[in-house]
């Protein structure tokens, strides 16, 4: 029960924040708002003030604003309503969500940055027969504090510096063993791994795990200001290749899309370790929605960006019969996605107990 209520709390942060951002821009522009509702469905609770009805509503998986004169059909002409604005400012209604999911994510890092998180140490947990490492006489309990005369103090770091290694190319490793340092030549061995786009590479290994051993990391207002600017560019930038690897083939969409029920799968591990982790899911969640609401696909904003585009060259709105076939096709698309993803969830999350009920 607590993991669920996390989720929605979550849900609702993101939505409110995305929708928060058409509400703010179309009031300021002029545009009157009959709606705003956190979740879809029948009502729970419903205010109105200053002639915009403020409601919570029974399905949690989502929000809107609904603003006058927003479609062909309801528009009357009143200089209130949405299509009596030029496309300019009709596109910052449209674009503010996203941008406001976007800075969400970005001030969800600077907290996570500033506030301290877990990182594994260089501490030797494990090590693999056949590896360079064993045969150079590293053991457990050592911690390497070098990789060819390179400081190193995170596991993340030393991954970085060895996974680029060729074989049969040998690193020299600084290490501590009982307070007292010690260097080896390393021999690198390679290995194909999934990298974080899910695409198999080869890489170096040294044939070591970490122990586990956890330090917290914190960094001053202004560099965690900077490192969360760098974080978000480069989840960006890996979200945007993972959506061309899936276009292109070479990443499965099946493995490496998630919808609402996994995300929730997710929360309730992530709810566990604590505040912090839980600011990086929402980080992440909200940037990809991002990302993926800026999509140049009908329904979605950046569908309708892509609209307000084609009627600046057009120089006049879309007909009311185009724009209905558009809205069905977006429609009829987004459904689709979602019973795949929801079912692709269902099989990632009970696969294994839907064969052993089966058998």
């Amino acid at each position: 029960m607590i993991s669920f209520l996390i989720f929605l709390f979550i849900l609702s942060i993101i939505i409110i924040a995305h929708e928060f951002g058409h509400f703010i821009v179309a009031k300021k522009i002029g545009v009157r708002i009959e709606k705003f509702s956190l979740g879809f469905g029948p009502r729970l609770l419903e205010k109105e003030k200053n002639g915009t009805q403020y409601c919570i509503s029974a399905i949690p998986l989502g929000g809107y604003v609904k603003l006058a004169g927003d479609n062909l059909e309801e528009y009357k002409g009143e200089p209130d309503e949405y299509f009596s604005k030029p496309p300019g400012k009709r596109f910052w209604i449209i674009f503010t969500g996203p941008l406001l999911n976007y800075i969400l994510g970005f001030f969800c890092f600077w907290l996570v940055l500033f506030w301290g998180y877990p990182m594994l140490t260089t501490k030797v947990g494990g090590l693999l027969d056949g590896y360079g490492a064993k045969e150079a006489g590293i053991q457990l309990g050592d911690k390497i504090t070098a990789v060819d005369g390179k400081k190193v103090e995170f596991w993340e770091d030393l991954q970085k510096m060895v996974q680029g290694k060729k074989a049969p190319a040998k690193v020299r490793l600084a290490f501590l063993r009982d307070n007292k340092e010690f260097a080896v030549e390393v021999q690198i061995k390679e290995k194909k791994l999934a990298d974080k786009l899910g695409r198999k590479r080869t890489v170096g290994l040294l044939g070591i795990s970490p122990a586990g051993e956890v330090v917290k990391v914190r960094h001053g207002i202004l560099q965690s200001f900077f490192l969360g600017i760098k974080r978000t560019l480069g989840l960006t930038f890996i979200t945007y290749r993972s959506l061309w690897s899936m276009i292109t083939g070479e990443l499965s969409v099946r493995d490496s899309v998630t919808g609402p029920l996994g995300i929730f799968f997710i929360t309730s591990q992530v709810a566990s370790m604590g505040v912090i982790a839980l600011l990086h899911l929402i980080a992440v969640l909200s940037i990809s929605l991002t990302i993926f609401n800026l999509l140049p696909l009908p329904v979605l904003d950046g569908g309708h960006i892509l609209l307000l585009g084609i009627e600046k060259i057009r120089g006049r709105y879309l007909s009311l019969k185009t724009e209905r076939i558009i809205t069905q096709v977006g429609i009829t698309v987004l459904v689709s996605l979602a019973i795949f993803i929801t079912y692709n969830d269902i099989l990632r999350v009970f696969g294994d107990k839907i064969q052993r009920f089966l058998k």
